[in-house]
């Protein structure tokens, strides 16, 4: 194709690095709020630190919030970053598919942003956790449930 549209424009080019981090968004379908459901968002969370939901990659910091989801991800050595987030939308929905069996939880696709080597790792993490934050959902980041940062 000359001329890729959509989720093909955004991949065209894109290459995923081994030992480079990543800030990564992706929403729900239709940005349904499925995760402001406590249950939902706890089986989720217990998604997030199972080994086999990153492969080789490693989550370094992430908040889920009612309609998305951000993480800052270090891929490993083998998984690239498509196989990556692929894996872990797959999983989650899995997961959730035993309790709402028809519905679609994720959109397609995702944001990712390749971290530059001058860019300040924890203030992207603490960009990621204060979601709840600049949301309103919260006054104090640390009264949200639903995040985790290795340096925190």
């Amino acid at each position: 194709m000359a001329n890729p549209t959509g989720h093909q424009a955004l991949r065209k080019g894109r290459v995923s690095q081994p030992g480079r981090l990543y800030l990564l968004t992706t929403v729900t379908a239709d940005r349904m709020p499925w995760f402001g459901d406590t249950d939902l968002a706890r089986i989720v969370g217990r998604v997030m630190i199972e080994p086999n939901a990153w492969g080789d990659a490693r989550p370094l910091c992430w908040v889920l919030m009612p309609d998305h989801w951000h993480g800052l991800v270090e891929l490993g050595e083998h998984d690239g970053l498509a196989l990556v987030m692929n894996r872990f939308k797959s999983l989650i929905g899995k997961r959730l598919h035993t309790v709402m069996p028809s519905a679609r939880i994720w959109a397609h696709g995702y944001h990712d942003h390749a971290l530059r080597h001058d860019e300040d790792i924890h203030a992207v993490a603490r960009y990621i956790i204060a979601n709840p934050l600049r949301a309103g959902l919260v006054r104090r980041v640390c009264d949200y449930p639903y995040w985790d940062c290795i340096w925190l």
